[in-house]
């Protein structure tokens, strides 16, 4: 016997929940700071500097800070996440890092803690009831390749960064056609999208939605599998802002809405 639409989503629900509270989870990071020079970054020891392929970090054994495996007691290169084979750090029991690259050729280590403050406030991911009106077969055409589309991002001031956009979605409804961008995201589409209810009932900034075609030209555009962006649980995040053409004059009352605090309140109010 398959699960009703109503159950599925539950299961699903409950995994993202539980997801989002991981050592590595969207409530455990704490920072994300850029290196352009000789610096100390807020919340872990040691000195931490541009280096060749990521970062490098000087500090004593009694830093605690671990790189690959092995005590720093000195000076080590911390590898990006764009290497063959990125770094691992660890600060403590519950603090651990990695370094990630950006656009210009610069690196910023992003610092986690399994025990912080958001994780232990968390009190779950508002969300619509199951919504079957929202549940919509569209046409999936393939760009010529190597199309892209610029994206604003949440502190870029107002610079984009373009993403491939592999085709293009359309559907109707309730009389209106849309024509959506969803840009590569590992194998799966990921749509960025804002609709009348963002900053009322659900999330300011957004949601997102990952997709996949059907092999016949169709894709399906389940919006209660809508999630919030990262950057709805932690503002170290720097989440990309829909597009013109992926931003709906009507409420999508489907998928999450906000993050909560155990007393109810917002998470991030």
């Amino acid at each position: 016997m398959t699960d009703s639409p109503e159950d599925q989503l539950a299961t699903y629900h409950s995994r993202r929940e539980l997801a989002v509270v991981q050592p590595t989870g969207n409530l455990a990071l704490v920072n994300t700071q850029w290196v352009s020079s000789e610096q100390s970054i807020w919340g872990v020891p040691g000195t931490w500097a541009p280096a060749e392929g990521g970062l490098s970090v000087t500090a004593a054994a009694s830093d605690d800070i671990v790189v690959d495996g092995v005590l720093v007691d000195g000076t080590t290169l911390v590898r990006g996440k764009d290497a063959a084979e990125p770094s691992t750090v660890v600060f403590s029991d519950t603090v651990s890092g990695f370094v990630i690259a950006g656009d210009d050729g610069q690196y910023a280590l992003r610092v986690w803690d399994s025990n912080s403050e958001a994780i232990q406030e968390f009190g779950g991911i508002d969300i619509f009831d199951y919504n079957p009106e929202w549940v919509i077969t569209g046409t999936f055409t393939e760009n010529p390749e190597g199309t892209t589309l610029g994206f604003e991002q949440l502190k870029s001031d107002g610079k984009t960064k373009e993403h491939v956009i592999p085709g293009e979605i359309r559907f109707s409804k309730d009389g209106v056609d849309y024509n959506l961008a969803a840009f590569k995201a590992g194998r799966a589409l990921q749509l960025v999208f804002a609709d009348a209810t963002n900053g009322e009932s659900t999330y300011s900034v957004g949601r997102f939605l990952f997709l996949a075609p059907n092999p016949d030209g169709t894709i399906t555009l389940d919006f209660n599998r809508a999630v919030l962006p990262p950057c709805a649980f932690s503002y170290n995040f720097n989440c990309p802002l829909p597009p013109k053409q992926n931003r709906f004059g009507v409420p999508i009352e489907a998928g999450e809405k906000n993050v909560l605090k155990k007393d109810g309140s917002l998470l991030h109010g």
